[in-house]
């Protein structure tokens, strides 16, 4: 029985990455020889364990193959003659497909060092095309990787598997677990470019891959290409270290933008109403969690008003706050702030700008929030009916003060 260090933790401790958790591979053993040593298993699919001291997992090192479509559609096989060459093979990229010994030796049978330091993407093997998961994980580690190109023989692969129709066979949950990981990357415009490249992003996200090649009108869009402005708005967000509902809201403010008639190109009158049902469309298909949901339908309807701040009357103000439920989620609104400066700076030649609205807005509901409509409402004890109108009236009354001070 021989225990090895596998995966990823030897990928980062190469690049100089901190490595989050470490995973190990046992050779030579059976679950009843781990069960013995107190491993805890845990697996459900092959035995996996985990270590009775570090509570790290182990796993037997295994075989697998292909036995219908999809990503489920595997049967494994771990015994104690699997060798751990058999089980680096099975593994995804060649980066990802070494282990180091108890004595520290590096055991590399597939070249993953050397196309760490060529900065490469490979396929360990043809079985890369067995599952089809791959394509999402190799396209999420060209984002947390973005100097990292993908070698051209691994993107023909891939484009086989598109044009198979493997990719059709995963779930949505699957697929939107797998773009919020990498929209949390370092440069998540990456894993759209390839999924883009491979063909794959028209079938996970039709309603973003029609964007490219959508124009805008270029005095507020230098950049023209509305796919290409959206990748910036990701990119933005990303280096501004906005969460992950902001990121996902920033990725689908401009979806309306793809329904607009070409001859009425570079305009796009109404493409927030059009993003609003686009937006619910794919959080339904993903299941995407309420947080990310609702803040998505908020962006994608509010994030022009946004920018016309200065423009609207005291009393369309406080619509638009109350539309967004901003004095009960003032958290959810300083999201929105985010995602529209994620918005304005994701254009070219405006990314270093600082962004104009994000104070003028939080000083229009601060001045609505000190507004005390139990005060108001104490006046109205004979006339219940006419709280409601009362306390909008004073806070109304309070952003005319603002704007005239």
């Amino acid at each position: 029985m021989k225990l090895y260090q596998v995966g990823g933790s030897i990928r980062d401790e190469l690049l100089g990455l901190p490595v989050k958790d470490r995973d190990w591979v046992v050779v030579g053993a059976n679950p009843q020889e781990l069960l013995a040593q107190g491993y805890i298993p845990v697996g459900k699919d092959f035995p996996v364990f985990l270590h009775p001291h570090t509570k790290e997992e182990v796993a037997l090192a295994r075989t697998e193959r292909k036995t219908a479509p999809g990503y489920h559609g595997f049967h494994f096989h771990a015994a104690p003659e699997v060798s751990l060459e058999q089980d680096l093979m099975r593994r995804d990229l060649t980066i990802n497909a070494m282990a180091r010994a108890p004595n520290g030796e590096l055991i590399d049978p597939y070249g993953g060092q050397r196309d760490l330091q060529a900065k490469i993407l490979r396929h360990v093997s043809p079985a890369f095309a067995e599952d089809p998961v791959r394509i999402l994980r190799i396209a999420r580690f060209a984002a947390r990787l973005p100097n990292f190109t993908i070698a051209p023989e691994t993107l023909a692969l891939m484009q086989d598997m598109v044009q198979a129709g493997e990719v059709d066979a995963l779930v949505p949950e699957r697929v939107w677990q797998e773009m919020a990981r990498g929209l949390m990357e370092q440069q998540p415009s990456r894993l759209f470019e390839v999924l883009r490249a491979c063909g794959a992003l028209a079938r996970f996200l039709p309603e973003l891959d029609r964007l490219w090649g959508v124009p805008q009108p270029e005095q507020h869009h230098p950049e023209i290409d509305t796919g290409v402005h959206v990748m910036m708005v990701i990119d933005t967000a990303a280096e501004c270290g906005f969460s992950l509902p902001v990121r996902f809201a920033a990725l689908l403010h401009d979806l309306g933008k793809g329904m607009t008639a070409p001859e009425a190109w570079p305009k796009h009158h109404g493409h927030e109403r059009h993003s609003e049902i686009l937006v619910r469309q794919v959080c339904a298909r993903w299941k995407v969690p309420n947080d990310g949901r609702d803040l998505a339908l908020i962006v994608a309807r509010e994030h022009g008003n946004i920018g016309r701040v200065l423009e609207m009357r005291s009393s369309t103000q406080l619509q638009l706050l109350e539309r967004c439920d901003a004095l009960r989620k003032p958290e959810r609104f300083a999201q929105l702030l985010d995602t529209c400066e994620a918005d304005f700076r994701g254009r070219a030649n405006h990314e270093q700008q600082p962004y104009p609205h994000r104070q003028s807005w939080l000083n229009i509901l601060q001045t609505v929030q000190n507004v005390d409509a139990g005060a108001v409402a104490a006046r109205y004890t004979e006339k219940p009916q006419a709280i409601r109108s009362a306390i909008h009236a004073a806070r109304v009354s309070a952003l005319d003060s603002l704007r005239s001070s």
